[in-house]
């Protein structure tokens, strides 16, 4: 029986690979069979966890670029299309940045920051790379694109957090207008929105998880398997008829408000 969860014989780049959610994927990927390439704005951490992830046999390629600019994700485009002889099976735009202040004190840098690694870096790496993925897809195996956004594109929460929440609001659409264009060049385009996982950007399921998860009706925070296996699932022969969606992983926080449905005692 064909393997539906296999990534052999592919590559795959994972922008912020280093940590976090980044990783998760990244160590999923590996496992599976794929040649990963992480990116990362910081080189030692970066070449780091590439170090690390390629411990067991596993292949996996350091890129430290900066991919904030659009000049930052052509570079990247072309270092991954070089080492990949111009091909590329799976683009994850992971990367991200998030700003938290008050209203009347949010910052114009904190509004660019934001958008530009959240919102114009999915979309002008993906433009960069369109080449790449087109010449490794086929209809018997199209090429993925995963934009990682987050439920906090679909429901509000109490953090005054404008701009990462307008952005992954964005990129949830973002996706579904580059899914219907990319699909004839048989690139498949889909989102997850993660929910509470352990990371640096959220402190508060690292440092505070048993807290967290009486908010979670699941009872728990996220674990990288969980991140990793929607991951797969997107990247795979198995979400090959999956195309403009966005894949929420959140243990059902996102459901929280509707009747009957509750946190956990």
């Amino acid at each position: 029986m064909l393997d539906v969860f296999s990534l052999e014989g592919r590559s795959a780049l994972v922008t912020g690979g280093s940590r976090g959610i980044g990783r998760m994927i990244a160590e999923g990927f590996i496992a599976q069979g794929a040649r990963v390439y992480i990116c990362a704005r910081k080189a030692e951490p970066c070449i780091a966890t590439a170090k690390a992830l390629s411990a067991h046999g596993g292949v996996c390629v350091p890129l430290p670029v900066d991919i904030s600019t659009v000049s930052g994700a052509r570079d990247l485009a072309q270092q991954v299309a070089d080492a990949g002889g111009g091909r590329l099976d799976i683009l994850v735009n992971n990367a991200g940045a998030s700003w938290g202040a008050t209203f009347d004190d949010f910052p114009e840098s904190g509004w660019d920051k934001v958008m530009n690694v959240n919102l114009k870096s999915p979309f002008f790496l993906t433009q960069a790379l369109h080449g790449a993925l087109a010449a490794a897809a086929s209809p018997e195996r199209p090429a993925k694109v995963i934009n990682i956004a987050s439920i906090d594109g679909i429901a509000l929460n109490p953090l005054e957090t404008y701009s990462y929440h307008a952005s992954k609001s964005a990129l949830i659409y973002l996706t579904r207008r580059m899914a219907a264009k990319l699909v004839a060049d048989n690139i498949l385009v889909n989102a997850i929105a993660p929910g509470a996982f352990a990371s640096d950007m959220n402190r508060a399921a690292r440092d505070q998880a048993e807290h967290i998860a009486r908010h979670i009706p699941s009872g728990r925070i996220g674990r990288d398997e969980d991140m990793a296996a929607a991951a797969v699932y997107l990247a795979a022969r198995s979400g090959d008829y999956v195309v403009g969606s966005t894949l929420v992983v959140d243990g059902g926080v996102s459901q929280a408000r509707l009747p009957g449905v509750s946190a956990a005692g």
